[in-house]
């Protein structure tokens, strides 16, 4: 099968004097770009690889792909994450991962957290602050969390981002506007354990995206695959990281990744964590792909707290958490990449086979 690996790397993003060093940290190096490649040719397809850029829309109709494989984050604008997918569906080429309206919802933290917060699925109490004096609503108490709200790979995340009280959050949140320049999340900050769990798969047909009224009814989870839970071993980190899974952990210290993987949870919690898991995979619209963060709150039994999803997951095979996860539950970097890939010719009607 032709397949074409849709991409942006680090190496070719734009660059501008007094641009913020954090301001690529979600794009892809070349490492993960060449073993994705060398996954996909080993069963037997022919791989190119294009920037995800505008020159796409010359550069696909002569390359004529059966399918691409697509992982680009984009440069710029709200919904960048949504520009490749909406490309492709104006050109009618099939590609991996999920639509256009998901990739645009669930880039933007806070818009993804009221989708979850409209269905009772837990997510810790937030507001949105666009200007530095902005009061607080009256139901928000410290400690709040605080991140930019259409950023991802932990940008603007820093032990700062935990406030204490009022001096606190208007100082951080000055920083967070002034840098990245756009609305700023606060949320209660949840105390606990840090986890993940990462999917593939497709919800068996027919589901909407929400959830049944009836509490009674059964948990839906049919077509998804589950890896096992990976934790963030906080206590394997410089102190001054404050437990919390910072931007310096996911660049700097990526190649140092200390995790448990499963982690050390019951098989009770397991179940719970793999149905939240779904329902917000459900209700946002994910296919074939995902990853969910969760917060364990040490204050409340361990109860679980969906801080957002991830329908673009990492795939570098040294570091990633999906990749890690994947390989925890048996499964090759091949296999993990090639059944991403065959989700999504299969719900496209496309044959994998090679041609």
């Amino acid at each position: 099968m032709r397949i074409t690996l849709l991409a942006n790397l680090k190496k070719n993003a734009p660059t501008w004097p007094g641009m913020s060093p954090d301001q690529w940290d979600d794009l892809d190096s070349e490492k993960t770009i060449e073993s994705i490649m060398h996954a996909l040719r080993a069963r037997g397809h022919h791989v190119t690889f294009l920037e995800g850029n505008a020159t796409l829309y010359e550069k696909l109709p002569q390359v004529k792909p059966d399918i691409c494989f697509n992982i680009c984050e984009g440069h710029f604008g709200d919904s960048r994450e949504a520009q490749v997918p909406a490309l492709l569906e104006m050109l009618r080429i099939p590609y991996t991962g999920s639509r256009v309206l998901t990739m645009a919802l669930t880039l933007d933290k806070p818009m993804t957290k009221r989708v979850l917060a409209y269905h009772n699925l837990p997510t810790p109490p937030f507001q949105v602050l666009e200007r530095v004096h902005e009061p607080l609503d009256p139901d928000m108490r410290f400690p709040l969390f605080l991140k930019p709200s259409r950023e991802g790979t932990g940008m603007g995340v820093t032990a700062e981002s935990i406030v204490h009280n009022e001096a606190q959050l208007r100082s951080q949140l000055r920083h967070l506007l002034d840098k990245y320049d756009q609305p700023v999340l606060v949320e209660h900050f949840i105390e606990g354990r840090e986890i993940t769990v990462g999917v593939v798969g497709n919800l068996t047909s027919p589901v909407a995206w929400r959830l049944p009224d009836d509490e009674t009814a059964p948990r839906v989870s049919r077509g998804l695959h589950f890896f096992p839970p990976l934790e963030v071993d906080m206590s394997r980190y410089p102190e001054e990281e404050m437990g919390i899974y910072t931007s310096r952990i996911k660049t700097e210290l990526a190649e140092d990744f200390h995790y448990l993987c499963p982690a050390p949870l019951t098989e009770a919690q397991v179940q719970e964590l793999n149905f939240l898991t779904a329902a917000t995979f459900r209700v946002t619209g994910c296919l074939d792909v995902a990853r969910v963060d969760f917060r364990l709150d040490k204050h409340d039994n361990d109860k679980p707290y969906i801080l957002e999803i991830n329908p673009l997951p990492g795939l570098n095979p040294g570091y990633s958490d999906l990749c890690i996860e994947a390989l925890a539950g048996g499964w090759t970097y091949e296999e993990l990449v090639n059944r991403i890939l065959d989700e999504a010719a299969e719900r496209q009607g496309i044959l994998t086979t090679d041609r």
